[in-house]
């Protein structure tokens, strides 16, 4: 099956070949993470903690539910989420005298405490992450990783003096991200939400968007810089130096890790299967005897010498015993998305070497058997900078520039994401998505651009540069 061609078949094919979910739970919108898939999300949130850590971040762990008062203090953010809550009301058939509701995402359960653990300016910053499963009552099309019920991510939230430290705490958190992201090998725009689309309750919204093969973006992550909004509505303050109460400046950021193994999945995989970046790779090597008659022991034998060295050597490698033909077990592997593959047969058994398979190309080499460790490290790193390379090749290749609706309607036709021209104002961007079926995403960050043609829409002067998509 061809993922261009059929991007939704091929996904949903790849998701149940490879373990990666099962989609057949009985509630809409919530599905099961089998074991392949179950590890590669851990190494994805080890990955990202190890960083949140590295700076600073201190891991916590809040309850799933949030009263309903709390949710209510924030006016604009209740707004934001009040159709997407998934309410408890009963406890067996009592009926609760206070609603409480699953998590949707966690400011109004957590910045309850942080107004008792904040004192002094000596108690901050306060820098936390949690990774969790979150709840939200998605009203449009349900798709595994993609747009659930019921998904697993990481939330960092923080506490600051004043304004310029939770600014400086916003280029920490897009560094953390772009980091996690491009050691995935993922390549996406970084855009600044425009105002009307911006994380309830935030000043501002800056998100990772992701390129997909079927031409819709897939936002992978998000940084919000909060202002004052919530430590007026928590009364989060602390004591400064001079004795005066003075309100903090927040910052949140959520690292979306069912739609990043997505991502992972959707740019990466190529039409024989999933293909894995080496350091999220469950299975690293796998490690396949290509016996014949009368060699079947000795061949079996070396092929388990190669598992000890590459084991030894920390590689997270399999050994296939199973009763399977070579043929049967390379599709197997392939769709699992095994970076590398190590052949043993007996002549490499007589020549003292061993055969390696990378996933990217499916390109074969042979090397000593001295030299299988370090081969195989030479290919991970070769491996991690062609997915990383082909990505961004195909960012480059599917955003196109689009001077007038009929180039912009095209492009969205064509699964393209857009780059126009545009005057800010709400009402041409809500004809731009009337007409064409794409949706503002934002105006790049990492890069200053400058209109050089009227609003795409009214024809007035144009303020930004901004992206079309459509997107999950």
């Amino acid at each position: 099956m061809k993922k261009f061609e059929n991007f939704s078949q091929w996904f949903d094919k790849t998701l149940i070949n490879a373990d990666i979910l099962d989609n057949r739970y009985p509630i809409k919108g919530f599905s099961v993470y089998k074991a392949w898939g179950a590890k590669i999300s851990k190494k994805i949130t080890e990955m990202l903690e190890e960083r949140l850590e590295a700076t600073g971040h201190s891991q916590v762990l809040f309850p799933v539910t949030i009263s309903e008062d709390a949710f209510a203090k924030e006016a604009e953010h209740i707004e934001g989420f009040n159709t997407e809550v998934f309410w408890v009301t009963h406890a067996g058939k009592r009926r609760l005298s206070k609603k409480m509701l699953l998590r949707p995402t966690s400011e109004t359960g957590m910045y309850p405490m942080f107004a008792y653990w904040i004192r002094s300016h000596a108690d901050l910053p306060l820098k936390t992450f949690q990774s969790v499963s979150v709840f939200r009552y998605e009203t449009k099309a349900t798709r595994p990783l993609l747009r659930m019920r019921e998904f697993l991510w990481n939330e960092a939230h923080t506490a600051h003096k004043d304004r310029n430290e939770a600014e400086r705490q916003v280029n920490e958190a897009l560094e953390i991200y772009d980091q996690t992201f491009r050691r995935l090998g993922l390549s996406y725009l970084v855009l600044k939400r425009p105002g009307f689309d911006k994380f309830a309750g935030a000043d501002y919204s800056i998100a990772f968007d992701a390129w997909n093969p079927d031409g819709r973006v897939n936002q992978i992550g998000t940084v919000h810089n909060l202002g004052e909004n919530f430590a007026k509505a928590f009364e989060i303050t602390y004591e400064d130096v001079d004795g005066a109460r003075r309100n903090v400046a927040q910052t949140c950021y959520g690292f979306g890790t069912s739609r990043t193994l997505a991502a992972v999945i959707a740019q990466h995989g190529d039409d024989h299967g999933m293909i894995l970046p080496p350091e999220i790779a469950p299975i690293q090597v796998v490690i396949v005897p290509i016996p014949y008659k009368e060699h079947e022991k000795e061949v079996n034998a070396y092929a388990g010498e190669a598992y000890r060295k590459i084991v030894d050597a920390g590689l997270r490698a399999h050994l296939d015993e199973e009763d399977k033909t070579p043929g049967e077990k390379f599709y197997h592997w392939e769709i699992f998305g095994v970076p590398v593959r190590v052949e043993v047969g007996p002549k490499d058994l007589n020549e003292r070497r061993i055969t390696l398979s990378e996933r990217v190309s499916l390109k074969r080499i042979t090397v000593p058997f001295e030299e299988t460790v370090s081969a195989i490290k030479e290919l991970f790193v070769t491996l991690a900078k062609e997915l990383e390379a082909r990505s961004r090749s195909t960012l480059k290749n599917v955003t196109v520039k689009a001077d007038g609706m009929d180039a912009l309607k095209k492009a969205i036709r064509s699964k393209k994401i857009a780059r126009v021209c545009w005057c800010e104002r709400e009402e041409c961007a809500e004809m731009i998505k009337n007409t064409s079926t794409g949706e503002i995403r934002g105006h790049r960050i990492d890069m200053s651009e400058r209109p050089e043609s009227p609003c795409i829409i009214c024809g007035r002067k144009a303020k930004r540069v901004v992206y079309v998509a459509r997107a999950y």
